[in-house]
């Protein structure tokens, strides 16, 4: 049998070859220090994990769920950003989950991509910001992040041609890998160039939990004009020690919101209703301080962090935000809202 032609437009995942070899090591005794994805080393906090427990127990969560995610679901999530982002949602068409932010990235390229079509992706990043587009046809298109620059793309730099052609731009701040924090003003140059060229923003929000410093991360929907243009994948894997449980969101601009949702009605069945359950309990207002504190770093780790932010992005960098190593919070006291 012979894979299809698509395949071969992608190198093996980076992350799984590494886990790979990884893995042959350990088996032949080697102890191994990786460097491969990021996983946090903390387990979930406890009041998850219980809404978790109850949750299976209920009949109601063993059916088949819907795609557009339980209204209590969405409705927490809209609280959620009000309160830790000062973003307004509409629970009803702004808000949908997702079976982690790696599958809502490729899908956004599913729905919105046609073969020759440009997806607008930061380099470096995410690899899905790349082989999504070339799994769905379309092009990436490289925007390098360069030190002299705060590490966030030159939109000036675009050419025009490419601009036009554009149909997606993929963004992620607090940034992985150079723990970059987005400079003030930079979104809104975002809006702008995404209004003048019809082009989808998605702004990847892996991190934003992930601080320390006092830092508030900020959301891109929190830009005027933000959600007229974009949306916004908010992942609960990092900020809240849950990357094996799955669990995301897409919010933001209704239209592209719907599309999505008619994408997934033919690709699967929805998030499993516990995990949504479990994820109403990690966005409540009861949670924020339990989390927070299972999430924290002790000060060591913290020292450690800022060294490796410093030495990654070559300069003091005293806001910025780890990428995907070390894993925990924070060195304050609290939620950094």
């Amino acid at each position: 049998m012979r894979p299809s032609s698509r395949l071969e437009r992608i190198p093996p995942y980076a992350f799984a070859a590494m886990e790979r070899k990884i893995a042959e090591k350990r088996a032949a005794g080697v102890d191994v220090i990786s460097l491969g994805i990021g996983d946090p080393d903390r387990p979930t906090p406890p009041l998850i994990v219980e809404a978790m427990q109850e949750a299976v127990t209920e009949p109601e969560t063993h059916r088949y769920p819907t795609n557009r995610g339980r209204a209590d679901f969405r409705t927490a999530v809209s609280d959620f950003y009000e309160r830790r982002f000062d973003v307004r949602l509409d629970p009803e068409t702004e808000v949908i989950p997702a079976i982690g932010a790696k599958e809502a990235i490729f899908n956004l390229n599913l729905a919105f991509l046609d073969p020759g079509d440009y997806a607008l992706a930061a380099d470096p990043g995410y690899p899905v910001y790349t082989l999504g587009p070339l799994l769905t046809g379309g092009e990436p298109v490289l925007m390098a992040l360069e030190l002299e620059r705060g590490f966030v793309p030159d939109l000036d730099a675009i050419d025009e041609d490419v601009a036009r052609r554009a149909k997606l731009m993929f963004l992620n701040y607090p940034n992985n890998p150079t723990g970059a924090v987005v400079p003030d003003g930079f979104f809104a140059q975002v809006v702008e160039f995404a209004r003048a060229y019809d082009i989808l923003v998605v702004h990847d929000n892996a991190y934003s939990e992930t601080v320390f410093d006092g830092y508030r991360a900020p959301s891109f929907l929190a830009t005027p004009g933000a959600k007229e243009v974009g949306v916004e994948v908010f992942s609960l894997s990092k900020g809240y020690n849950m990357t094996g449980w799955r669990c995301a969101l897409v919010a933001g601009n209704a239209a592209a919101v719907e599309a999505y949702w008619k994408l997934k009605t033919n690709i699967d069945s929805g998030l499993f209703e516990a995990i949504q359950l479990a994820a109403i309990a990690a966005l409540s207002p009861d949670a924020d301080a339990a989390t927070w504190s299972a999430r924290r770093w002790p000060g060591s780790a913290c020292r450690c962090a800022r060294r490796t932010a410093r030495s990654t992005c070559g300069r003091r960098c005293p806001r910025a935000s780890p990428a995907r190593r070390p894993t925990a919070s924070t060195c304050s006291s609290g939620p950094p809202w």
